[in-house]
């Protein structure tokens, strides 16, 4: 054996393997996995995007007119991408108790924002007479939601200097849990046991809840943003309705998430006068360089490709007063990502004549609503809702020097959860007849299944997934061979968007047959391909198999630099999935087109191809197939879920986001598919749900 080993790395091209390593890819010569080189190039197209939205906004804000237009254009694609704004209903709105605090006085408010969903607010109220301005908020991720300490606080400070304010439950926080057990007796989260939860029946971290409600709202084209952003609207429809609230004096502040949810409805909301959104705004550059992307709601599809930046929440709504809020030492969000977009956010709001009507509070501080900057946004508020300057402290005194634990303890709530819990049970799911965003969302989705009443074509399909138009022909290597008993294996390295290579194993029998199969395993090449596996008896019957893996899968996985925030929940790789969302890509298309370059290398040894295709990579083997210019003789795919429509309304999942498609239900469904190739060459063996568990075919 060794002889012949010696023999064939004199005659080939290659060097021989000795051993059994179906490795095919090394790290480079710095050490560098092949999954570091499938990162680096999305990161680098990513950069690519960022420097080309830089450079339109330099050469095109140049005058009023090109602000005007600049703006127009990205509320036009926000709320295209975020799926629309539902049509208003009646909020039935029920105050459900009272509290008194010293200064201001307590509100437990329950709205209907939309037909049997309900939300849950605490609206704090000054003891001077009205009518006040008000200011909504949003929460950030806190399990807890409007009962978290930092919130009560700055509600307490906002009431106690004159003005209203109105803090609300997000979806996935508080009262508004989406995934519950009713018959749950749970102390603390199952995907965090260390966390303690507001409520016995809640499960779930609200990130993993809102990354949840992301899958199930993109699939139908919106985005949990868009319950979001609904939600604070209504608020202020409410708001509205109330004589002793000044109907055009809005305010909005929020922290991280909170941030985020008064980012969104500045930019969108014209009612919204003065907005401080806290330690959210940075840039995307700098948030994907550190932390990555992070929940749901906060990626809105391809808005990096359109070159749509975080500055353009502040622009959108230019030169209406905001005070971007944040803290210098923010390990979530890039302080120096801040720095830059707020320097592009003066800039712009300097074309429009009002250079003064954006500001900065930046205090030497962590990621939080901290005592600074409740101070700072509450001063902001007096001065553009209540038409005064103030002077606003929290607290009397601060001593000389001080940590921020001690600082922490000068500023307690007043209020337990309990005392500010709005619905009957303290969970709003709870209620009879009450909705979830999962059955909302699945009803969506029947609706446009019912509206789908033409097959898709190749066309529409390739512009849905992302997938290339035209390929390039494939660009193959033979970088290895081991050999085995009647047949052997070359190590085959496949070059994609010119950057980086996918690895394969091409199994070749000493007497073809004239068959041959694209065999692609969503964990790695390497699963069935050992002697006496399945690929080794396809082999024994003539048949060369072609075992090759996709990017993200097997030897070029990503996530391996950095712990990805839901990889238990959502895959090692989930960073890069929402880094290539925002640049309006899905693993599903880029996959797609690995499949198809796989199949047309194969077909140079045969045009006989089966494809079998298991878990991750079944979703691609079938666009693939109803892709192919040449029909695969038959295609087997294994652990696959049965529809995309499943998942809508399914609420939890596991590892679905690398399956998510944005607005994929606008157009097909995975049953179209099977019926483009033909339901005689299609077999679907072991389907499972969206938690890989075994359902009926």
């Amino acid at each position: 054996m060794r002889s012949s080993i010696a023999l064939f790395a004199i005659l080939l091209p290659f060097v021989l393997q000795a051993d059994e390593s179906l490795t095919v890819l090394r790290p480079d010569g710095e050490g560098a996995t092949p999954g570091h080189a499938f990162e680096d190039w999305l990161y680098r197209e990513f950069v690519a995007l960022t420097e080309q939205r830089s450079e339109r906004f330099e050469t095109m804000i140049k005058s009023e007119a090109a602000c005007r237009q600049w703006q127009a254009e990205r509320r036009e694609f926000f709320l295209e991408r975020i799926g629309g704004l539902p049509d208003p209903t009646p909020l039935n709105p029920r105050i459900t108790g009272t509290l008194q605090g010293e200064g201001y006085r307590v509100e437990k408010i329950i709205l209907e924002t939309r037909p049997a969903f309900h939300l849950t607010a605490n609206l704090y109220l000054p003891e001077t007479p009205g009518p006040w301005p008000a200011v909504l908020v949003p929460c950030g991720h806190s399990h807890n939601g409007k009962a978290s300490g930092q919130y009560q606080l700055a509600c307490r400070l906002l009431a106690r200097h004159g003005m209203a304010a109105m803090c609300y439950d997000p979806i996935g926080q508080g009262e508004r849990y989406q995934l519950l057990d009713p018959e749950g007796a749970r102390e603390t989260f199952e995907d965090a046991p260390h966390v303690e939860t507001p409520h016995r029946t809640v499960r779930l971290l609200c990130t993993t809840e809102h990354t949840m409600t992301g899958i199930s709202s993109a699939l139908i084209g919106s985005n949990a943003a868009q319950f979001r952003i609904w939600d604070g609207m209504r608020v202020v429809d409410y708001l509205q309705g109330r004589s002793d609230i000044l109907p055009d004096k809005f305010g909005c502040t929020g922290n991280s998430g909170g941030g985020t949810a008064t980012a969104y409805l500045m930019a969108l909301d014209d009612r919204v006068v003065a907005a401080a959104p806290g330690c959210y705004l940075t840039t995307f550059r700098a948030l994907v360089e550190t932390k990555g992307p992070q929940d749901g709601e906060q990626n809105i599809f391809g808005q990096v490709a359109f070159g749509m930046d975080e500055a353009d929440y502040c622009l959108m709504r230019a030169p209406k007063p905001t005070l971007i809020a944040a803290g210098t030492r923010d390990a979530t969000f890039a302080f120096e990502g801040t720095w830059e977009l707020f320097r592009d956010a003066k800039r712009f709001y300097s074309r429009l004549g009002h250079p003064d009507m954006i500001d900065l509070a930046a205090p030497d501080a962590p990621h939080g609503f901290t005592l600074q900057l409740r101070e700072a946004v509450t001063r902001f508020m007096a001065r553009h809702l209540l038409g005064r300057d103030i002077e606003v402290r929290e607290i009397e005194r601060l001593p000389d020097s001080f940590t921020d634990d001690e600082l922490r303890a000068f500023t307690e709530p007043d209020f337990t959860d309990r005392q500010l819990q709005c619905s009957p049970e303290g969970q709003v799911l709870l209620m009879p007849g009450e909705r979830s965003v999962f059955e909302i969302n699945a009803e969506i989705a029947r609706r446009l299944e019912a509206d789908r009443t033409s097959p898709p074509n190749r066309e529409t399909i390739r512009e849905v997934i992302g997938a290339a138009a035209q390929l390039p022909q494939p660009q193959v290597e033979v970088v290895g061979r081991l050999e085995r008993e009647g047949y052997h294996i070359e190590k085959l390295a496949l070059r994609v968007e010119d950057a980086f290579r996918l690895p394969a194993l091409l199994f070749l029998p000493e007497t073809p047959s004239g068959e041959a199969t694209l065999y692609l395993h969503g964990d790695s090449m390497k699963a069935d391909a050992a002697p006496g596996g399945p690929i080794e008896r396809l082999v024994r019957e003539g048949r060369i198999v072609l075992a090759a893996e996709l990017r993200g899968i097997g030897e070029t996985e990503t996530g391996s630099r950095r712990r990805a925030w839901g990889a238990g929940r959502f895959g090692p790789d989930n960073l890069e999935i929402f880094t290539a969302y925002l640049m309006g890509r899905s693993y599903v298309g880029m996959r797609t087109d690995d499949a198809l370059q796989w199949a047309a290398f194969l077909r140079t040894r045969s045009e006989n191809i089966d494809v079998i295709a298991e878990g991750e990579a079944a979703i691609p083997a079938l666009h693939a197939a109803a892709l192919a210019s040449v029909p695969f003789d038959s295609v087997t795919l294994r652990r696959m879920i049965p529809s995309w429509e499943l998942l809508t309304g399914a609420g939890e999942s596991f590892n679905q986001t690398v399956n998510m498609v944005h607005g994929v239900l606008r157009h097909h469904d995975l049953p179209d598919l099977v019926d483009m190739v033909g339901r005689d060459r299609v077999r679907i063996a072991e389907p499972v749900d969206g938690m890989g568990k075994g359902v009926e075919k």
